[in-house]
């Protein structure tokens, strides 16, 4: 009979001689038994369970099904999807994000592989008289005329993430990279963690539902907490959050499995126990009570710059916020429409035209800056958004790609693997903080550096003498229009002396005591 010898070579000498004598005396029939077994076993399981009609029709071989679908992502992104063609970030976009962030050149030859003629395919027109690169990044003074402490914000600045939702070493490699370069962080709802302040980097402290970090046991708004966080020095701004694309009109639960000691201190809460974030606010209820805290919160702070941050909705809604700024006499705020999900919000570009027009129909847009988020990666995306109104852009998923991410689409799981989502520490410690801090530093550098050149190609310098005729889009195989066509843009003043037609419903509508639907 057939004999199968095994040497063992890593396991001790005794165990490794026991084990090699009971290979060596076994039938060769018997390492075919075992597996057949097992798989015997298993088919008799998937007949008899309840749960998965596929396996129960197709046993053992309908496992191949859950196989092939957990690893559907890893095929899409390697083998399927082209350069320009990947979602939520396409395989160039990424490239160039780690590109930068390296350090090395993000340069692509031969041509573009982009459809020009394809509906929906836009461009930034470039001028016959080019003008010089600044060498300094023109910065953007955040705070009205009742801000006794204004901030000069950069081009570009790392979006709202909360630690929780984001690893302590990711979250302590951004703000580095945020110190490294004289940009801002915004904290996220998650609170003021000491993973935001022990690099050093300049803060935007974003309060929700929750008012984690400066909430009562019953979970309202603690003023003198409040008063006392936003005093520290690496807090420049403070921000409301009303809703975010990813999740507008809705709140949030943190399970209690998650609320681990370090996040239930950040966002005092209990530790172990779920946390719930209401979808609405508790501190105001009305437009004209929203204004009013939003002073209160500047107040509190020491005469910082106060904001609201929102996924826009209704138009009449906000009109009748600006209602409510120009009866109480404010306009020390910043919006920032963040990114949107599917269905629900108005899409960034609408949604940014909505929130300009009505601040400059309003008489109020000299007063207020507007920071955009929403898939800003690239020296195009932040000139885009800044042609459609915005001041300033934020980013999100391009920095979470300078500290590694490579878009796994695991954030949710806990089981990020690079680092960057999880609170698993095994899984965080893959996440070196000097490296990355570097790369996010030098990938906003770089990416504020495209912006200024691409500007200077465009023959301007500074990002306020950017117009609406300088992005165009083409609507069809045979047309393309400019922005300024697209798009209606209101005059300064233009709603208080009179709204055009289009306008004229919402604001007739707006009612600053009430958020009319």
């Amino acid at each position: 009979m057939t004999r199968i010898v095994i040497i063992v070579l890593t396991l001790p000498a005794a165990l490794g001689a026991a084990l090699a004598a009971v290979v060596a005396n076994s039938p060769a029939w018997w390492f075919a038994a075992v597996p057949l077994a097992f798989l015997g076993a298993l088919g008799a399981w998937d007949l008899l369970q309840r749960r998965h009609s596929v396996l129960r029709n197709y046993p053992v071989l309908g496992h191949l099904r859950f196989l092939m679908e957990s690893i559907r992502p890893e095929l899409q992104q390697y083998f399927i999807e082209r350069n320009f063609d990947g979602r939520p970030f396409d395989r160039d976009v990424r490239s160039i994000v780690y590109e930068r962030a390296k350090g090395t050149d993000a340069e692509e030859p031969y041509g573009t592989e982009r459809d020009v003629y394809q509906p929906g395919y836009e461009y930034l027109v470039p001028s016959m008289a080019p003008c010089p690169v600044p060498k300094t990044p023109p910065r953007v003074r955040i705070g009205g005329p009742d801000c006794v402490r204004p901030y000069d914000m950069a081009l570009l600045n790392v979006s709202a993430m909360s630690f929780g939702s984001l690893s302590a070493n990711a979250v302590l490699a951004l703000n580095g990279g945020a110190a490294a370069g004289s940009f801002a962080q915004d904290t996220g709802e998650g609170g003021l963690s000491e993973y935001h302040l022990r690099p050093g980097g300049d803060l935007v402290w974003e309060i929700g539902t929750g008012y984690f970090g400066c909430r009562t046991r019953d979970g309202d708004f603690d003023a003198a907490e409040f008063a006392d966080k936003a005093a520290h020095d690496h807090v420049k701004c403070v921000s409301l959050k009303l809703s975010q694309g990813a999740k507008p009109g809705i709140g949030g639960v943190l399970p209690g499995a998650k609320v681990n000691a370090e996040i239930a201190r950040a966002r005092d809460v209990p530790e172990g126990r779920t946390v719930v974030s209401p979808p609405y606010h508790r501190v105001f209820s009305t437009p004209r009570e929203l204004v009013r805290f939003i002073a209160r919160m500047r107040e509190l702070s020491g005469g910082k710059p106060a904001g609201f941050k929102l996924c826009v909705g209704s138009r009449r809604q906000f009109l009748a916020v600006c209602k409510a700024m120009l009866e109480e006499g404010e306009g020390g705020t910043g919006a920032a429409p963040l990114e949107f999900a599917d269905h629900v919000g108005t899409p960034l570009t609408e949604g940014l035209l909505t929130v300009h027009n009505a601040l400059v129909g309003t008489g109020l847009r000299d007063r207020i800056r507007i920071g955009a988020s929403g898939k800003i990666a690239t020296g195009t995306d932040l000139v885009k958004r800044m042609v459609q109104g915005a001041d300033y852009g934020n980013a999100a998923r391009a920095m979470m790609f300078a500290v590694g991410c490579i878009q796994a689409q695991r954030c949710h799981t806990n089981t990020c693997p690079t680092g960057v989502t999880t609170q698993d520490p095994r899984r965080a410690r893959a996440l070196d903080v000097p490296d990355k801090t570097a790369r996010v530093q030098r990938f906003q550098q770089a990416t504020v550096a495209s912006a200024l050149q691409l500007m200077a190609a465009m023959g301007v310098t500074d990002p306020a003498d950017l117009r609406p005729h300088m992005l165009r889009r083409r609507v069809d195989p045979f047309t393309e229009r400019s922005y300024e066509e697209l798009y209606e843009w209101l005059g300064p003043g233009q709603l208080l002396a009179g709204p055009p037609d289009s306008w004229a419903a919402d604001w007739k509508a707006a009612d600053p005591d009430r958020f009319t639907v």
